[in-house]
This record gives structure tokens, sequence and C-alpha cells, in this order.
């Protein structure tokens, strides 16, 4: 049987953004529902890509489709609790990378979830694999150091 994950330290992620808890994201159980950080995971992502690497949503001819995902879940966060998502590369390839997201509570140590997935570089027009984007590639890399 494998060890069971555990909550990665703040110090584990370079870049952190800021993101508000709503109501919605609550389930009946009083607690963000694991759906709402998946929706986190993608805008912290995408904030990152237009932010840092000049993504143009909707014009791009070479975008990245999430081909895996995951998350584990530590601790309980429920709004109307501020969040702080920390991003970093676990893994970049040619055509692809792997992100990693910590979800913490203001200004908590360990996260409460910590999700990773992967974006796979793909032509749109072609529909067929293509290599990261130059800006996007050069975005990623300063989160590598």
């Amino acid at each position: 049987m494998s060890e069971r994950a555990a909550p990665s330290p703040r110090a584990h992620f370079s870049v952190f953004y800021p993101l508000n808890s709503r109501w919605a994201d609550n389930d009946i159980y009083g607690h963000i529902n694991n759906v709402a950080y998946y929706a986190f995971f993608d805008s912290v992502v995408n904030r990152f890509l237009i932010e840092e690497g000049g993504m143009r949503p909707g014009i791009d001819s070479v975008v990245g489709y999430v081909v895996n995902s995951s998350a584990d879940y530590f601790s309980p966060l429920s709004y109307p609790q501020g969040l702080e998502l920390g991003l970093r590369i676990s893994r970049m390839g040619e055509k692809s990378v792997t992100w990693e997201i910590g979800v913490f509570a203001e200004d908590a140590d360990l996260s409460s979830v910590t999700g990773r997935f992967t974006h796979a570089f793909v032509d749109r027009k072609a529909n067929r694999s293509a290599a990261i984007p130059a800006g996007i590639r050069a975005a990623i890399e300063r989160l590598l150091d």
C-alpha cells in the first residue's frame, strides 16, 4: 500500500495568487467542495499563463489541454475564508508541463489541498501535439529557478 500524501509547505512554491472563496464554493457539509478546487487550479494556472507567459485565450494557435489531474485534501476550508494559491512546476517536457498548486488558508504554512495537472500543448487547427510556445516556456522556466 502506498503512503498517504502530505501537505505541501509554503516554501515549495515560488509564486502565489490571492483568491477569495465564494458562498457558492461551499457544499452541504459547510466546506469548499472538491469540484471548486479544480476551478481554482485552472484559474491560477491560466492567470499565470496570461500574465507571465503572454497567452491570449481564444487567439493563440497552440493551446494547453488538461490531460491529467489529481488532488490531495488535508484540511477543510470554508467561505468566507481568504485563500492563497501557490504555483510550481513539477515536470516540464518539450510539449507538456505538469503544474502543482498548493491551496493555503491565508498565512498558513501547510497546504490544505495540493493539486496537480498536466497540460499537453496542441496546435488547435491541426489537432496535433505541439511544442510549448516560446513565451510560455520562458515563463515556466522562470518558475523552475
